[in-house]
């Protein structure tokens, strides 16, 4: 039903959208030219900030990794492929695939935003194996319940300014979740994207002779033969012992912490998915040829990471990121200060892909005109967060792990999330400004 709008879109993206790595080289120079251009900076000026931030991101380069790794190992486990059988067997048809993996990523998006990125992509390879549908638009449809993440339990700046001592504790004070994750405006825009973006999905379902598939051979599922042993280092390999007095340790430390209430983070989420992995694997061997297999997809992360740690950068260092955004709340009213704020962190989140990151930028901004025009800051603060989920939809940066984990490229699932880009951004908008 939505093919007459779906269906350019996807021929555009496909046709002009570059390797993500080109899209990071292009985002790169176009920083640097407006910091040039916009900020008065010297080119010296920019190269240093741009070398010198280059490798800000190495640690989260490494969580990321992990997650595409660590999700990889965990799904391929003999009881978890059962369970991911068992659940894509739920979908009778192509319509009921797109809307259940859907479903299943906003879910675990919402729980947070790695587990979601993983889980979505799991599945939908899972369901790829079982339904004859679209491969495109079923890891696009995994993908798109990624915009969800930060009105969800792991928002980063919901979180960051409910805890004692943030960095504007002594301007806005300490705000608790119940004031922006479970306000009454935030839950209603998570339901109302729970319904919208199933349907939108499961309405951009291509016609059978449009439809893209993929041969299940393709997906990596093939049994690994045990070899026989012959050496003593090989019993080790194949040791279900030594996994277990490893990996059970491991489970009783999360056990332990989450009792103690900790809560998720990426870290956690890791922690998690690798120990699960070590005991479900049941052998360090079968455990090593997962990796092997799943580390495959990372390429990506690995080249174009530092590459976005020098564009932010660039954005933050030269100003420029403050003044797009003072630019446009400049314009804004009592009433259209949460629309501008979220289509301002929209745009930034293109250049500046981290919400902690993007917060840190646009706080100095969005604050003091809260106050000025009387805003609620809560809902200020949300619209940041939803402006820096929102164009995921648009910026391969966070699809990485999602297309290495599918075995895609950006361009191939890129249309059909740019029509997620238009309604979901209606529905965000409705709920920031009139709820």
């Amino acid at each position: 039903m939505l093919g007459f709008i779906s269906r350019p879109a996807v021929k555009l993206v496909e046709r002009y959208l570059p390797d993500p790595y080109v899209f990071v080289l292009l985002l790169t120079i176009i920083a640097g030219a407006a910091a040039i251009g916009i900020e008065r900076q010297s080119p010296l000026a920019v190269l240093q900030y741009w070398g010198d931030g280059f490798w800000g991101l190495l640690t989260f380069s490494m969580q990321m990794l992990l997650v595409l790794v660590t999700g990889f190992m965990l799904a391929s486990s003999p009881p978890v492929k059962r369970l991911l059988q068992s659940l894509a067997g739920l979908a009778k048809n192509a319509g009921a695939a797109i809307i259940l993996v859907t479903l299943v990523s906003l879910l675990a998006s919402w729980i947070n935003w790695g587990f979601g990125l993983v889980v979505g992509a799991l599945f939908a390879k899972e369901l790829a194996r079982q339904i004859r549908v679209d491969y495109r638009l079923l890891v696009a449809s995994a993908y798109s319940g990624f915009v969800v993440w930060h009105g969800g339990l792991a928002g980063s700046i919901p979180l960051t300014i409910a805890t004692e001592g943030h960095f504007s504790v002594e301007q806005i004070g300490v705000i608790g979740t119940s004031q922006t994750i479970f306000s009454f405006f935030n839950l209603a825009i998570v339901v109302a994207l729970f319904i919208a973006v199933p349907l939108i999905n499961r309405l951009m379902l291509p016609s059978e002779k449009e439809s893209v598939y993929i041969d299940p051979a393709l997906l990596g599922d093939e049994e690994q033969t045990r070899a026989r042993i012959t050496r003593p280092a090989e019993r080790l390999e194949n040791s279900m012992t030594l996994a277990l007095l490893v990996g059970v340790p491991g489970l009783l430390y999360l056990v332990n912490y989450f009792i103690g209430g900790g809560g998720l983070n990426l870290n956690v989420v890791n922690f998690m998915f690798l120990f699960l992995a070590i005991v479900l694997h049941r052998t360090p061997q079968s455990l090593l040829n997962a990796l092997n297999e799943g580390i495959k997809g990372g390429a990506g992360i690995v080249i174009q990471f530092p590459f976005y740690a020098g564009i932010m950068a660039i954005m933050i260092q030269s100003g420029l990121a403050e003044t797009m955004s003072t630019a446009l709340v400049s314009i804004a009213t009592e009433t259209s200060l949460p629309f501008w704020s979220f289509i301002s962190a929209g745009i930034v989140n293109i250049f500046v892909p981290s919400g902690g990151g993007q917060w840190a930028v646009q706080a100095p901004v969005m604050l003091p005109a809260a106050e000025a025009l009387g805003v609620d800051i809560p809902r200020v603060a949300m619209a940041v967060a939803w402006g820096d989920a929102w164009t995921n939809l648009l910026q391969p940066f966070w699809a990485l792990p999602v297309l290495g984990i599918a075995g895609l490229k950006a361009k191939d699932i890129m249309g059909f999330c740019l029509i997620q880009l238009l309604f979901t951004g209606i529905i965000i908008s409705i709920g920031l400004t009139w709820l």
